[in-house]
């Protein structure tokens, strides 16, 4: 003779669906919107790069007495007693170039948004 099942424990197949469809929903809504984030926050690093290159360079600039056609070398703006204490690197993935003191640095991620100084 069989016991009746009064105290059954765990989850039912449906239960455990509707839980993952849930799941899934939230992240198909917050997965857009934390890329967007990320994305920014790289633009803005990026940007924040830029700036401190082209400060970089009118400082090499003042000290060295050199025209704004000159271009200065990584070695001439980066090191332990330049400028720049550390290579700047672009979170995205992009390489730095330093140009002319007159123009300013580039990303090479210029078509992406945000990777060119504003």
């Amino acid at each position: 003779m069989k016991q009746p099942q009064e105290n059954r424990r765990g989850f039912t197949l449906v239960e455990i669906l509707i839980v993952i469809l849930i799941i899934g929903l939230l992240l198909a809504v917050a997965l857009p919107n934390f890329l967007k984030a990320r994305e920014r926050s790289y633009s803005n690093a990026c940007q924040a790069n830029l700036r401190t290159i082209q400060t970089a360079k009118e400082q090499w600039q003042d000290e060295k007495k050199v025209p704004g056609s000159a271009v200065p070398a990584w070695s001439d703006l980066v090191g332990p007693t330049n400028f720049i204490q550390s290579m700047p690197v672009c979170p995205a993935g992009g390489l730095y170039l330093p140009n002319a003191v007159a123009n300013d640095p580039t990303c090479s991620l210029t078509t992406v948004p945000g990777h060119i100084l504003e």
